[in-house]
């Protein structure tokens, strides 16, 4: 009986230090969350302080503005219209960079590479939403590996026809699409916004219309005039002058709601029930860029386009200045990624 209340008592005491060995466990782990708490606490403020910091020193030398292209084009006259007004407002100079090679895939791939620190930013065209899906060079995403500044401007495309076609509404343009080779349109290449508008408009409506593909807008152009094909979608800077000119007749324009420039051509939509294809110029930024300076930027591009001799040039080109929020864009972006990837992969559409 003695042996066994020492045994129990043995294991009382044995039991008492378990629970204080349990009890300075917890209490040690304890500690060590908060401790690490308090410390990433610091650590994202410091980080935060350091971002705004940043930010707030920005800009502290020459910014550089990538555009993918040759130089004349929208894209291009956007760009340079802005970057001045830019540097006004950050007391540094804007300069814009023209890399035009394979579509703009290799500017835009090593637009993705660049360091992420608000220096060098790209203003692009539609087709860098469309490149990843043609080319087999593009290294990039353009929706994860870059971030939207904002859309500055956007153009609906007309669809024209040679008035020699005899072709005078959408009515008689969609009967005579349905008869086999009847109809034949240029397109710029086989890449373009103007192609890729074409065969959305082939397959949204099961028109049968013959696509023939040129080096250039000039060319397509030339031979629509000519009156060698049918018609043509295209860019408003592109056709419209002649629309006014009484060389070509517009039947219908790409975007939802009818355009200032061109009041009186209706929607394609009111007779293609869903269609819309626009071209649009837009600002970004290789991802990881602060979103101070993100901010900094944007609040910088929206006032540029704001100023009237910058919104008075840009409507000489036949576009419309949006100049929207960087969510927006950002939801543009992914849009026109999802609907023109669809596109070009049902209608197997390849350039390589």
């Amino acid at each position: 009986m003695r042996n066994l209340t020492i045994q129990g008592i043995r294991e009382a005491m044995a039991s008492m230090f378990d629970i204080h060995a349990v009890a300075q466990r917890r209490g040690l782990l304890c500690a060590g969350l908060l401790i690490a708490s308090t410390l990433w606490g610091h650590s994202a403020n410091v980080m935060a302080q350091a971002g705004a910091a940043a930010a707030g020193d920005y800009p502290q030398r020459l910014i550089r503005i990538v555009v993918p292209y040759p130089p004349g084009g929208v894209t291009d006259i956007a760009a340079r219209l802005v970057a001045p007004k830019m540097a006004e407002q950050f007391g540094q100079a804007v300069v814009v960079e023209n890399i035009a090679a394979a579509g703009g895939v290799v500017a835009t791939n090593t637009l993705a590479k660049t360091p992420a620190d608000g220096y060098t930013l790209g203003v692009v065209f539609d087709s860098f939403a469309t490149n990843p899906f043609l080319y087999k060079g593009v290294t990039h995403d353009p929706v994860k590996d870059f971030v939207p500044i904002s859309l500055m401007v956007r153009s609906p495309q007309l669809l024209v026809v040679n008035p020699a076609s005899g072709i005078k509404s959408m009515t008689e343009f969609l009967s005579a699409a349905r008869e086999p080779n009847r109809v034949m349109f240029s397109t710029p290449g086989a890449g373009t916004s103007s192609r890729l508008s074409a065969e959305l408009l082939k397959a949204s409506a099961g028109l049968d219309i013959t696509l023939i593909s040129y080096r250039g807008g000039a060319q397509a152009l030339n031979d629509l005039l000519g009156g060698q094909v049918t018609g043509m979608i295209a860019s408003m800077s592109l056709v419209f002058p002649h629309v006014k000119t009484g060389r070509l007749l517009a039947l219908g324009v790409s975007s939802p709601q009818r355009t200032p420039q061109a009041p009186e051509v209706a929607p394609i939509a009111e007779s293609i029930p869903g269609f819309e294809a626009q071209s649009w110029t837009g600002m970004i930024a290789p991802a990881g860029t602060p979103p101070a300076i993100i901010e900094r930027i944007h609040g910088a591009v929206v006032k540029a386009l704001a100023a009237p001799d910058v919104r008075q040039r840009l409507n000489e080109q036949g576009v419309e200045v949006v100049g929207s929020s960087a969510a927006d864009f950002g939801a543009w972006l992914q849009k026109e990624t999802t609907r023109w990837g669809r596109v070009i992969q049902e209608r197997k559409i390849t350039v390589d």
